[in-house]
């Protein structure tokens, strides 16, 4: 997609367009004589908030799933033999 360069003055008395020609795809930037100062573009959409309490139940995790044996551990560690 083919982007559209508007000058600073254009970009304050028609921002509102702007801003949904951005919304629709369209690759904004803003510039000041001539050169190429600020991209236009829609803010991503934020994830759902996270509700705590969904896997309540369906999770099984044995007593000692974070044991491990010595040698291994030592090895995280970079405690070497």
């Amino acid at each position: 997609m083919a982007e559209i360069v508007v000058n600073m003055h254009e970009a304050k008395t028609t921002l509102s367009r702007l801003v949904e020609r951005a919304r629709a795809g369209e690759i904004i930037v803003i510039a000041k004589a001539g050169e190429p100062l600020v991209k236009l573009v829609p803010v991503a959409n934020r994830a759902k908030p996270r509700v705590p309490g969904k896997w309540r139940g369906k999770v099984w995790m044995a007593e000692d799933f974070d044991r491990l044996p010595d040698d291994i551990l030592d090895a995280f560690e970079g405690k070497l033999p």
